[in-house]
């Protein structure tokens, strides 16, 4: 690979209350891959309490609400906490997101590995402000736990690496979406702030606290399980916020990476984000979706103000261009199938060694579901589909294109193979999928 881009450094913030967590953490250890028996309880679960979580604009009564105004942070930086609810005897402490051995049970919990000392404060006031040291910790998901007596509170943050490439491949986190889907009513107004919540509300904010005491939205069935999947199979990436795709370009991170990964649910991006990642795929870069909808809105940023603007298909860059699909439809998760691999598919290097049905059955998919367009690229192949699953002729498409340049794009074209990573079948099929797309391996 060529140079790559060092990312800029993020000046300190001011703070009145200062919080250094610049400690060294125990060792960490990489836990053991979970037993089937422990989670086929909770395989279907996505959506019926994920997304009645989401649209709640109550926040939890005991929480302790905080944010980080920024969507990622480099390590050396120091980051502000703003704290909204006021609360005694309170304790602050940061945590990593990944190799914790303790199962997440339910949508407003966060566990993870402590990555810092615990420090206490006998009073934190709504408004008062921690400044937080982050430390020379691995590139990731963190985020900073408020308790006091009867009282939690969550605040997540990315830890981005020092330069754009310090490893080959990165994991994108949807950090705009989760804010699209937080409805927490800040101007008061019994309405949550975002545009899924009033008819004509185009705007939403980053950097303001998550409902169910500060946990993202979806965030156990989209994000989780895939990033506890990355430690215990010890495959070393840079994780990054959307913040670091709207701050480059195509070439940089042509330069920087052979594989970008978005294992969530990637809604909206801005003009910026789609160029980047669009000039990454036209330089050869390689691209896996294990969701569906995504790059599906345009949204400006101002600020920390998000508006949505319009669908990219509506602006003649309709999201088929780039995944190889495009989304055509969604029922809450009402519905639950099995893709069907296609015969020549489950020959290919891509199924190899994964276990299918009698009938080629392959995991299983629902929520929101993507097919091909005639914006498709030329070659796209249709590796499996859940046939009529939102009705006649709504059928979910999983596929596969390569470029001119080199470029590998998968795209799973139904959520959510990321959440259903448990399952040995789907480990494989991305195995394979790493091994070919991506030159950093286990």
């Amino acid at each position: 690979m060529t140079t790559k881009r060092t990312t800029s450094t993020l000046a300190g913030v001011a703070a009145t209350i200062v919080l250094l967590v610049a400690v060294t953490a125990p060792a960490e250890q990489i836990p053991a891959a979970a037993t089937q028996s422990e989670h086929e309880h909770a395989e279907y679960e996505y959506e019926e309490e994920g997304y009645a979580a989401a649209k709640s604009r109550q926040q939890e009564p005991d929480a302790i609400e905080a944010a980080f105004p920024l969507e990622s942070y480099r390590p050396g930086a120091t980051a502000t906490l703003r704290v909204w609810t006021a609360s005694r005897a309170a304790t602050v402490r940061v945590f990593r997101v990944g190799p914790e051995r303790q199962l997440t049970i339910g949508n407003k919990v966060m566990e993870g590995v402590p990555v810092s000392k615990p420090r206490r404060f006998a009073v934190l006031r709504s408004g008062a402000t921690i400044a937080v040291r982050i430390g020379e910790w691995p590139s990731g998901l963190y985020f900073a736990k408020l308790t006091s007596p009867g009282r939690v509170g969550f605040a997540p943050f990315v830890v981005r690496p020092k330069r754009l490439g310090e490893h080959s491949v990165a994991i994108v986190l949807p950090t705009r979406t989760w804010q699209a889907y937080n409805f927490r009513d800040e101007a008061g107004d019994g309405k949550g702030d975002t545009w899924y919540a009033a008819k004509g509300h185009l705007q939403s904010r980053l950097g303001r606290p998550y409902l169910n005491r500060g946990v993202p939205p979806h965030y156990r069935q989209y994000d989780l399980r895939f990033l506890r999947w990355l430690h215990q199979s010890g495959r070393r990436v840079d994780v990054l916020s959307q913040a670091e795709l709207d701050g480059t370009t195509g070439a940089h991170l042509a330069a920087a990476y052979d594989l970008l990964v978005f294992p969530g649910h990637h809604e909206y991006v801005t003009r910026a984000e789609y160029d980047a990642v669009e000039g990454f795929r036209d330089r050869g870069g390689n691209l896996i979706f294990l969701s569906a909808n995504n790059f599906f809105w345009r949204i400006d940023l101002q600020g920390r103000t998000m508006t949505r603007v319009k669908k990219w298909r509506e602006l003649g860059r309709p999201e088929a261009s780039l995944l190889g699909v495009q989304y055509i439809g969604n029922d809450d998760g009402g519905r639950r199938a099995p893709w069907l691999v296609e015969p020549t598919a489950a020959k290919s290097w891509i199924f190899e060694g994964v276990a299918l049905g009698s009938s080629n059955e392959f995991s299983n998919g629902a929520i929101e579901i993507d097919a091909v367009a005639p914006s498709s690229p030329r070659g796209t192949r249709v590796l499996a589909a859940i046939p009529n699953l939102l009705g006649p002729g709504m059928t979910a498409q999983m596929t596969y294109y390569e470029t001119e340049a080199g470029a590998k794009v998968f795209a799973a074209g139904a959520f959510t193979l990321a959440g259903s990573i448990r399952q040995l079948a789907v480990q494989r099929l991305l195995a394979n999928l790493w091994e070919r797309l991506a030159e950093d391996r286990v």
